[in-house]
């Protein structure tokens, strides 16, 4: 061994001594903390949305596979949707064959406009005019390709004899940070 030995502090090492310590009072301020008075965060009250109930339709006025359009929840540039009896059940379907079913018909993506792209072969929304983005209706307007990441917005459907209700939506509409603010 040589004559010339380092001292530890000197070559700017921690000490397995220290490293323990300083690691112990790390865990035990992350645990003791948060039981002191006033460092908790307040606790929120959930909110619950309430949409509005909208007539969208008749139900002996849809014919399989043909599209009709309708607004919700309320008349802005992003509440663009589309109704739809596919023949098949389909998630979220009503009426007798549990087949109607309604999205709004703006991209998840990029917000493309996607009312006229519905092909009935495949019983599907898209592809989207901007990136190719395209949706089954079948199963709650999941992604079936393309960029978008997120589920068509599926909006909820009531039946009260032949009248069809609008009445919520299962997530968000593309370019809203809530669905009931425009």
């Amino acid at each position: 061994m040589s004559d010339d030995t380092t001292n530890l502090a000197d070559s700017g090492c921690v000490s397995r001594r220290n490293f323990l310590f300083g690691s112990s009072a790390v865990v035990a301020s992350s645990i003791l903390l948060p039981a002191l008075p006033g460092t908790g965060g307040k606790a929120l009250a959930a909110e619950m949305a309430r949409y509005p109930r909208k007539l969208v339709g008749k139900l002996s006025s849809l014919k399989t596979n043909e599209v009709q359009h309708f607004n919700y929840p309320d008349d802005g540039s992003t509440a663009k949707s589309v109704i739809v009896k596919l023949g098949t059940p389909a998630g979220g379907g009503i009426g007798k064959g549990r087949d109607v079913v309604a999205f709004n018909a703006l991209c998840t993506h990029m917000g493309g406009d996607m009312r006229k792209t519905y092909k009935s072969e495949h019983q599907v929304l898209g592809p989207c005019p901007f990136h190719q983005s395209t949706f089954d209706l079948q199963r709650h307007g999941m992604i079936v390709s393309g960029h978008a990441t997120e589920s068509l917005p599926q909006v909820l459907l009531e039946l009260e004899g032949d009248d069809i209700y609008a009445v919520g939506l299962i997530g968000l509409i593309y370019g809203r940070y809530d669905n009931l603010k425009g």
